[in-house]
């Protein structure tokens, strides 16, 4: 499998994503778990990756707030979206962009030095060596600094198509045929990643579903019907059992030991 390049879909990435209700689920729910994250590491202004950040809407609002933010991507289209971005927030001046994959980040940190947080959102199920690049990344964060990953959740692909009545998709294996989806090609398994962050020396601290009832209502409509109550029930359930482990994506908070 090929790692995946965003450059010829960047319009639709950005519509489905950032323009719809399941993004703006997204938004929220990230958002609150980010702002727990940073309640928790040192109480100074930290230097984070945005790695494969896309249009670096995450980014640019750590930015907003004084962090000091690299967005490397493997897209040169989506890189010069987060560049926009940031001038249009007025955060350039706490930014760095950096074309280039998650997997060759490391030679272009080299003299910028570790850094303290390291998010890693959506983009590890569009990877062909997703352990080696988790890895990667474990590598370059501070000791005691934190990693938030978001990933395409396995288990909630096989609900939703089951939901859906394609029971002969309802397997986490199978292979997505469309070139410009943007379903993702590698779903993962939860214990799956939970283990590697095992492995290498990070303590996972939280854990919150993305889209635990969105992703199944049977309509559109009734995802648009009544918005602000869809999204304080996804608030209020997201980080309980077992609606953590049904979320379309799960998002990982972790810390590595001192």
């Amino acid at each position: 499998m090929v790692d995946r390049n965003f450059d010829d879909i960047a319009d639709k990435f950005t519509q489905n994503i950032y323009g719809t209700t399941k993004g703006k689920i997204r938004e929220a729910v990230i958002w609150q778990d980010l702002n727990c994250l940073l309640d928790l590491l040192p109480n100074k202004l930290l230097k984070i990756l945005d790695a494969g950040g896309g249009d670096g809407f995450f980014a640019s609002k750590l930015a907003a707030i004084g962090h000091q933010v690299i967005v490397c991507d493997i897209s040169a289209t989506m890189l010069e979206r987060a560049k926009l971005l940031a001038k249009e927030k007025k955060v350039s001046h706490n930014m760095q962009f950096i074309h280039s994959s998650v997997q060759n980040i490391t030679q272009y940190l080299t003299e910028m030095g570790a850094v303290d947080l390291v998010l890693f959102h959506a983009v590890i199920e569009w990877i062909s060596e997703q352990k080696s690049a988790i890895k990667t990344l474990a590598d370059i964060i501070n000791p005691g600094g934190a990693f938030s990953i978001m990933f395409y959740n396995a288990n909630g692909l096989v609900m939703r198509n089951a939901v859906l009545g394609n029971f002969h998709l309802a397997t986490p294996n199978i292979q997505r045929r469309r070139k410009r989806s943007l379903t993702p090609l590698n779903p993962l398994l939860p214990e799956t990643v939970y283990q590697w962050l095992a492995e290498f020396d990070f303590r996972i601290i939280g854990k919150t579903g993305v889209r635990v009832f969105h992703d199944y209502l049977q309509s559109r409509q009734l995802q648009n019907k009544d918005f602000p109550a869809l999204l304080a029930l996804e608030q209020r359930y997201c980080r309980q059992q077992p609606y953590i482990d049904l979320g379309r994506y799960i998002h990982v908070m972790a810390c590595k030991s001192m």
